[in-house]
């Protein structure tokens, strides 16, 4: 089963259908996402998660309506009822269903979004990438679900699809907020679980990667400074150096493997990393003078 998929039958199994108002909101929810159509007076929702079907049916069930018709369409759930006259607050714009009312109430604008989401939403596993997505009929929906968001401080964008208008989310904390909001609390639980071990190993990943150019960036230096220094042995010009610069020389060759502090450290009279660096640098520039 998909993490998506967990979500909703995670969703699906709230029992609070008690509460004909906030079963109403999830409701229109449903309603306002672009997987339901009007026409000819019937309401159409399609679907190919049996979670959602279900919970459709029981919240119109839950509000008296009866005259539904369940059928299955090669991978598809489709549910048909009538018109729902008894909710004023959306509005049957042609073949759209808008939500036309503000919302005051908190739990009630979470209900809402808890439909959206279940009507049409979406979110990835987060093992591979963060991102959660609510389609929309129509943008006048999408601007009303992006408000109630930006109410519970949740950043999303809305995008143009084929389909209908995307509300979207790429980043793992609003994801998880959203979750929490909706009231999906088991799956919060895992999906924050999978965002500490990815981010740790992310972090970790990130330091070997660091590590692993410094290194390269220290063998890559020393092999440039031994080979200046054999340049000068070869030409007869490293006699003519500085005792200072021919005693780090002696080391660097004899030690090709050490850091520059571990070469401060075998000096007679020891010094740190940057005057070991200064003293091979200029060799290096010596050599480069001389041919």
């Amino acid at each position: 089963m998909s993490f998506s998929s967990e979500v909703k039958q995670n969703l699906s199994k709230m029992t609070n259908l008690a509460n004909k108002e906030s079963v109403k909101y999830e409701l229109i929810g449903y309603l306002i996402s672009n997987n339901t159509t009007y026409k000819n007076g019937k309401i159409m929702y399609k679907t190919e998660n049996e979670y959602n079907i279900n919970r459709f049916s029981k919240l119109l069930s839950n509000i008296n309506i009866i005259n539904q018709e369940i059928q299955i369409k090669g991978n598809n759930y489709i549910i048909t009822t009538s018109k729902i006259e008894k909710i004023n607050e959306i509005n049957y714009n042609n073949e759209d269903i808008e939500y036309i009312e503000n919302i005051q109430k908190e739990e009630l604008q979470k209900c809402i979004i808890r439909g959206v989401f279940l009507g049409s939403g979406s979110v990835s596993n987060p093992e591979s990438k963060y991102h959660l997505e609510m389609i929309l009929s129509t943008k006048f929906n999408a601007e009303k679900i992006i408000q109630i968001l930006s109410n519970h401080t949740i950043g999303a964008k809305i995008l143009e699809r084929k389909n209908g208008y995307g509300i979207y989310i790429k980043d793992g904390e609003e994801i998880s907020k959203l979750l929490a909001l909706i009231g999906a609390n088991s799956s919060v639980l895992k999906f924050e679980q999978i965002r500490v071990l990815r981010d740790m190993k992310n972090n970790i990943n990130r330091k070997v990667n660091c590590e692993t150019a410094n290194l390269n960036k220290t063998v890559n230096a020393a092999v440039k400074q031994i080979e200046a220094i054999k340049k000068l042995q070869k030409t007869g010009e490293f006699d003519k150096l500085s005792e200072s610069l021919k005693e780090i020389a002696k080391i660097r060759i004899e030690n090709p493997h050490a850091s520059l502090v571990e070469l401060g450290q075998m000096l007679k009279n020891p010094i740190g990393k940057s005057g070991v660096n200064h003293r091979l640098n200029k060799i290096i520039e010596i050599v480069k003078n001389i041919c």
